[in-house]
């Protein structure tokens, strides 16, 4: 039998690249490892892997389309040529990157799956799928929310909070709109008109963990800063329940649930182990989080996150500084070729002498 596994990856951000068309350098891009991200794919398609099935599933955020401008600025109207012109952006400030994706999917045996998260909910558009499978030059599996196979259950994990959970049987708004744009939760609004104006300035404010310890900080450190943003994020949750809008409606239940549920880093391990209750599901995968995860319950009933390919800080004391962990899940079939066995693992990449520090 040929060698067969799968590998998850998720929440890398590709945006438009560490440099702009003029030049200069882009605060918002998130994704710094478009080398280490190449000779991931290249050690999965040769070597002992040149002649397995290997299926690469991107569980989610790989495209970071809220942190992307469209004409210079950032919109919660997304209509599907809006999202395709991001797309362009995005291919065209990562070319290494889909270049290796397209030398990977032409792997004989190789194949994609893309499973939709809430930064790219973008690509639950046709158009956009057209251009991502013309850029890498195959027919990629697309899956809005879950893609479940030989027991295993994966999906993004967005669905289990309520600041980011879509309305699964209405992606698009089109009811007295000109045109069709994404139904865009709470998060997603959230992200694009308070925090964004906040990483303007500290670009890794929402990658710092916890998130209680950044905001005693900030309270000590940039007071002013700190009181400001607390009073600005009163009036946006106020304004959110009060506007009447076609294109955003959050009820006052909506909006108490999201500030019941906040959190920067949710742990989504009981949402796991209540779809783990199912007999026919043996191993859950999620990502969203930013970090990664492993839990079992009983035997044989396992729960993974894959974490994140950014930076995160944390001001905990036991792993205090900047955290940067490639981490992924590898499914890998045994010669009973039924029940695939799950193995988090860290992308280390190649050995190399020296590389560019990334500056943001």
């Amino acid at each position: 039998m040929k060698r067969k596994i799968k590998l998850v990856i998720s929440d890398l951000h590709l945006g438009l690249g560490r440099t702009l068309e003029d030049g200069s350098t882009n605060s918002l891009e998130e994704f710094y490892f478009d080398e280490k991200l190449i000779e991931f794919l290249h050690y999965y398609s040769s070597g002992e892997f040149r002649d397995a099935e290997v299926e690469l599933i991107v569980n989610g955020d790989f495209l970071n389309f809220l942190q992307v401008d469209y004409r210079g600025h950032y919109l919660t109207v997304i209509t599907e040529s809006i999202s395709m012109e991001k797309l362009r952006a995005m291919i065209a400030g990562h070319p290494e990157v889909f270049r290796a994706l397209r030398e990977f999917a032409a792997m004989d045996g190789h194949e994609i799956t893309y499973v939709v998260g809430n930064h790219d909910q973008c690509m639950l558009w046709p158009g956009t799928r057209a251009i991502f499978n013309e850029a890498i030059g195959t027919s990629v599996r697309y899956k809005n929310l879950v893609y479940f196979f030989d027991g295993v259950h994966i999906e993004h994990g967005h669905m289990h909070e309520a600041a980011n959970r879509l309305d699964p049987k209405k992606f698009f708004l089109k009811k007295n709109l000109p045109e069709p744009i994404l139904n865009l939760p709470f998060g997603s609004h959230f992200f694009i008109d308070f925090v964004l104006q906040i990483k303007q300035k500290h670009p890794h404010v929402d990658k710092v963990r916890p998130f209680k310890g950044m905001v005693r900080w900030a309270l000590f450190n940039e007071t002013r800063f700190a009181i400001r943003s607390m009073w600005s994020l009163a009036k946006y949750f106020l304004s959110s329940i009060i506007l009447k809008d076609p294109r955003r409606q959050f009820p006052f239940k909506r909006v108490l649930q999201v500030l019941k549920e906040s959190a920067v880093f949710p742990d989504l391990s009981e949402s796991a182990r209540k779809i783990l209750v199912d007999e026919r599901v043996h191993t859950v995968i999620f990502g969203h989080s930013h970090v990664y995860q492993y839990r079992q319950w009983g035997k044989g009933k396992e729960y993974f996150n894959t974490g994140t390919w950014t930076d995160i800080t944390s001001l905990d004391i036991a792993s205090l500084g900047k955290i940067t962990k490639m981490t992924y899940v590898l499914l890998e079939y045994g010669d009973e070729g039924l029940r695939p066995r799950g193995r988090l693992k860290e992308w280390r990449g190649y050995h190399r002498i020296e590389e560019d520090v990334a500056v943001s």
